[in-house]
């Protein structure tokens, strides 16, 4: 393979012979449920063909490790999301409760906006998420956090600027 091309089919399909079974074992450990362990071992190699990793590999086994250990993590975030989800909708009355079909488009977007909140700075997400679940007024926020008034406006704006990218540009 040239030193200029993303790992090929060739490639992921000798790493996956040679190192699935010892994946599928790090996951199983880790995880508890053989069938959870084979879907994240199989998403770790689906992940790895859709990398811009070039090849050789210099330590396959930490690669993929890693891999699994992002996705193990992205999994959890899922489950925990889906349960506040859950708890949440059976306090609504029956007539109130969203359809299957609005459940995962609802699901979906919590796993974007999670997703997005984690790429801000934490004081930028604090004044954000005060804003927007606490409905907190900039100076309100200002002085929970001990900054200026300029500052929670530039992190509201920084952190709107995220929303707008994730709703108009990323879809």
């Amino acid at each position: 393979m040239r030193s200029d091309e993303t790992l090929g089919t060739a490639e992921v399909g000798l790493l996956y012979h040679t190192h699935h079974s010892w994946l599928y074992g790090w996951l199983s450990r880790r995880v508890g449920c053989r069938e959870n362990a084979a879907d994240l071992a199989q998403d770790t190699f689906v992940r790895l063909l859709k990398s811009r990793q070039v090849s050789p590999l210099r330590e396959p086994r930490a690669y993929l490790s890693s891999i699994a250990r992002g996705l193990m993590i992205d999994q959890y975030r899922r489950r925990e999301l889906e349960r506040a989800y859950l708890e949440s909708v059976a306090l609504l009355p029956e007539h109130e409760v969203p359809s299957e079909e609005s459940r995962l488009l609802i699901l979906d977007s919590l796993e974007r906006i999670d997703r997005m909140l984690s790429t801000l700075k934490p004081r930028v997400r604090q004044a954000f998420l005060l804003a927007q679940l606490d409905g907190l007024t900039c100076p309100k926020i200002a002085e929970k956090l001990g900054v200026s008034r300029a500052t929670v406006e530039r992190d509201l704006a920084t952190a709107l600027q995220h929303c707008y990218r994730l709703r108009y540009v990323e879809e």
